[in-house]
């Protein structure tokens, strides 16, 4: 079986391009001879992606609304398309969907339902025909919760067509780290308006000084939410850290008591950062957005809770209830690492994979 995955970025930053990327080397290991087809758009990076021979890499002219302007990749897969049993795209990235489009491949195609367009309205006007072929044009169409792809408004009328891949990862190690006298409250992410990490910081009023916030990520809101720290007297409680270098990321988890998902939209779809908390046992708190799957990969009630978003106290709440009970603590410690044991590790992830594509030839 030869299968190409299509669509999305070089490097590997993103929730979407990561699980590509995993697909791939994880196909590549069980013995499966597949390719990863890409845009690549900054320079650095062009030599290592060109060296690996998973990846089928196309130069980027410019990024637009979220969307790599790479029509090097309508032409490697109209001249390479025909290779593949399977081309496995990702959605939403327009340009992969025009490649394919033009490519005139006759063979099966699944499609990764990673999230709706939710913010970019004006060139969802001009996608749309495209993404209806797209949809169309599947065998079998892949969303990372049944929740999401229930939902979504524009997979309405193919449901019998859809199943669902929950996203897996490998689980993060536990390591030592040093006590800071805090409970440590910890969240990751780019900091978006969708994230909701101001209703996070206002959560902070609501916990004794014994807590901590700490936040992880970089994004073009940093200065807007390092005022409202100030603007609260937070200074001391809520702490932004930037980026998280690789090196940082487990020690950063490992510190936490509890982690926190405070996204407002349906623009988070799963969050893979939840299962990574659950995967070393850490209770996760995220939001009830409605559409979206983040409360049910975060069980309420068994691997933490889901609270209403934007809701700062009831988020405060969800903390202390975990956190001020040992005993409750424990069990939901337990529960969280034995649902990512059970649902979201990567060789479930392949698993599930490989059954999809058998069920399609």
């Amino acid at each position: 079986m030869k299968v190409l995955q299509l669509g999305k970025f070089y490097p590997i930053r993103g929730g979407v391009e990561k699980v590509m990327w995993d697909l791939t080397k994880g196909l590549d290991a069980r013995g499966i001879d597949a390719k990863m087809m890409c845009a690549v758009g900054e320079k650095d990076y062009w030599k290592e992606a060109k060296d690996d021979p998973r990846l089928i890499p196309v130069r980027s002219w410019a990024k637009v609304a979220a969307t790599m302007i790479a029509p090097g990749m309508i032409f490697k897969l109209l001249f390479t398309s025909r290779r593949y049993d399977i081309i496995h795209v990702h959605h939403p990235d327009p340009m992969a969907a025009l490649a394919l489009f033009l490519s005139g491949y006759k063979g099966k195609v699944i499609l990764h339902w990673h999230s709706d367009i939710l913010k970019q309205k004006g060139l969802l006007k001009f996608y749309m025909p495209l993404q209806s072929w797209l949809i169309k044009r599947a065998d079998r169409i892949v969303g990372t919760t049944p929740v999401y792809v229930k939902e979504s408004p524009y997979l309405k009328d193919v449901q019998k067509k859809v199943t669902y891949m929950p996203i897996g990862v490998e689980p993060l190690k536990e390591i030592e780290t040093q006590s800071t006298g805090k409970n440590i409250v910890y969240s990751l992410g780019r900091l978006v308006e969708y994230k909701g990490y101001e209703h996070l910081i206002k959560a902070a009023k609501y916990l004794p000084d014994n807590y901590k916030v700490v936040i992880g990520g970089m994004g073009p809101l940093r200065e807007e939410l390092e005022k409202e720290i100030s603007d609260l007297d937070l200074s001391g409680k809520v702490e932004l850290i930037g980026r998280v270098p690789d090196e940082e990321m487990i020690r950063r988890y490992c510190e936490a008591k509890v982690f926190v998902l405070p996204s407002v939209w349906k623009t988070e779809a799963f969050g893979i950062v939840q299962i990574e908390a659950m995967s070393l046992g850490k209770p996760v708190i995220a939001t009830k957005i409605p559409g979206s799957g983040t409360s049910w990969v975060n069980e309420d009630g068994i691997s933490g809770y889901n609270v209403e978003p934007g809701n700062a106290r009831e988020l405060a709440g969800a903390i202390l209830k975990i956190c001020e009970d040992p005993e409750e603590y424990q069990k939901f410690s337990e529960y969280a690492r034995k649902r990512y044991e059970s649902m979201f590790t990567l060789e479930k992830m392949i698993d599930r994979c490989i059954e999809i594509y058998n069920e399609t030839k």
